[in-house]
């Protein structure tokens, strides 16, 4: 998969800001349509934080929909439906920052339970614990930026998904790994930088 240029990164993370800040001045959805990578059906999410805390994150793990499509989607999503935080007001976005994080299609992981932790990367891969109608997503960044190691990393992906901690140890459990590229504002409309995952610096 091709990894977005410096200047993708920009335009995804700009559009993410865009498509939130038309939704909440007027109720509209932007159908802004890019070519090139744009075009591409990706999976993504949007990330927003508020003086360093999140504020908002929902995505698509899945490349179900055009990157372009999927980014105005996600991030209208993750500014009014997180069911985690009140929805976003307009004059909120000048405090908050937006981060675009593009996504590698998830690999289910084929090993026994024991050997799951073994087989994961901290830094590289983003999780997805799926059991029935119960499923939780964590992005890569996540474990770097909370200092988890690999089973901390399974631990908390199981309790996004409802489910017990150590359900990855569990036969009928289905753990996934994806990878990640990040863009986000170094400040709320400011610079777009690409994000180092594994040491979560810029």
């Amino acid at each position: 998969m091709r990894l977005l240029t410096p200047e993708e990164g920009e335009k995804a993370v700009r559009l993410a800001r865009k498509a939130i800040e038309t939704y909440l001045s007027r109720k509209e959805t932007i159908e802004d349509r890019f070519d090139g990578v744009f075009a591409e059906k990706r999976g993504v999410f949007t990330t927003l934080t508020k003086h360093g805390e999140l504020r908002g994150c929902i995505g698509f793990p899945y490349p179900i929909r055009r990157l372009d499509e999927a980014i105005v989607e996600s991030a209208i999503s993750a500014a009014t439906q997180d069911p985690r935080f009140p929805p976003v007001r307009l004059q909120e976005m000048d405090e908050i920052d937006v981060e675009v994080t593009v996504l590698t299609p998830p690999e289910k992981l084929d090993v026994p339970p024991e050997k799951r932790a073994e087989a994961i990367e901290v830094g590289r891969h983003g999780l997805m614990v799926v059991y029935g109608p119960y499923s939780g997503l964590l992005l890569p960044q996540v474990a770097v930026e909370h200092g988890m190691d690999e089973e901390e990393f399974l631990t908390h992906t199981c309790l996004k998904a409802g489910l017990p901690p150590d359900c990855w140890l569990m036969k009928g459990v289905d753990i996934y790994t994806f990878e990640g590229q990040i863009f986000k504002e170094v400040r709320p409309r400011g610079r777009v930088v690409e994000v180092d995952v594994k040491s979560c610096s810029i």
